[in-house]
């Protein structure tokens, strides 16, 4: 289904209002639920080619009706966050080679920014822009900083998630580049988790750790990344750090949207949960990743 397919969708549906059709907004007083799902082979490869009807999206156990469907290639808001502690100094310059890959990987339409933490978050980008899609102007963001001080990571995320919302895409997506735990942010891992929760979107995590590295924390960056329907990766060695953002930004571009309006909503606040089946017969077992709840306000 293309872009102006999927917008008459919403619209039928209610959920939607813009202004020009490259934007459009989602109505908080629907309960539209949008999922982005990777659907890969045996293999790990990505699977094109489905059809809404390949998708079986559960909500709580119960099956939904599937109201927005689409493959197509759309632009995203993505925020790469990387950390800018002083133990990132001895990668830094695989680390912004592998960045640079993604930038130079992902669609040239995507709204992008970039957030370096060590004891405090700074933006890449100048002040007055929040997201740009000029490569040259994104390299010079991931190189803003000098490596020094600790590890705000929790900051960084929520930082972002907030960024995120100021968005145009619909689409949404944080890579995060980090090689320890956190130790220096006023956020909690709960108030962390609590947002991520909330969000639409999808987290990628990638933790270069030492083996004799007593902060890290690899289970918190694979939490991030499951409850958002992302992944995380563990490289071996920082040279692995470039095929690595090559492959997520081609995940991001292969990624499937399916949407539903959930057909027993809460009425409170509460914590939902979501399975996905893909079923294609004649493209073998195939495995799809999506986030595994999210929450809702009333």
């Amino acid at each position: 289904m293309k872009r102006r397919a999927m917008l008459q969708t919403l619209i039928a549906a209610g959920a939607v209002s813009f202004g020009q059709e490259s934007d459009f907004t989602l109505r908080s007083d629907v309960r539209l639920v949008l999922l982005d799902v990777a659907v890969k082979d045996r293999k790990g490869r990505p699977v094109a080619g489905l059809a809404k009807d390949n998708f079986s999206v559960y909500e709580d156990g119960r099956k939904q009706t599937l109201t927005v469907f689409t493959h197509d290639d759309l632009p995203v808001t993505i925020g790469i966050l990387v950390d800018s502690s002083s133990s990132m100094r001895p990668i830094r310059v695989q680390v912004l080679a592998a960045a640079d890959v993604f930038i130079t990987e992902s669609n040239p339409h995507d709204e992008v920014f970039v957030l370096n933490f060590n004891d405090r978050v700074t933006r890449g980008l100048p002040a007055n822009t929040l997201f740009s899609d000029n490569r040259d102007q994104l390299r010079e963001a991931l190189r803003r900083v000098i490596p020094q001080g600790k590890t705000a990571l929790n900051d960084a995320v929520v930082d972002a998630l907030e960024q995120l919302k100021k968005g145009r895409r619909e689409k949404k997506a944080l890579i995060v580049i980090s090689d320890g735990g956190d130790n220096a942010s006023a956020h909690s891992r709960r108030d962390t988790l609590a947002l991520v929760q909330r969000s639409t979107a999808t987290i990628y995590c990638i933790g270069i750790y030492e083996e004799d590295n007593l902060e890290r924390d690899s289970a918190f960056l694979s939490l991030l990344a499951n409850i958002s329907g992302g992944e995380t990766y563990f490289p071996k060695s920082p040279e692995a750090l470039t095929s690595i953002c090559r492959r997520i930004a081609h995940d991001i571009r292969a990624r499937y949207t399916v949407g539903y309006i959930p057909s027993a909503f809460p009425g409170a606040k509460t914590l939902r949960h979501i399975t996905v089946r893909v079923s294609a017969p004649e493209k073998g077992k195939l495995i799809a990743r999506t986030r595994t709840s999210y929450s809702y306000e009333t």
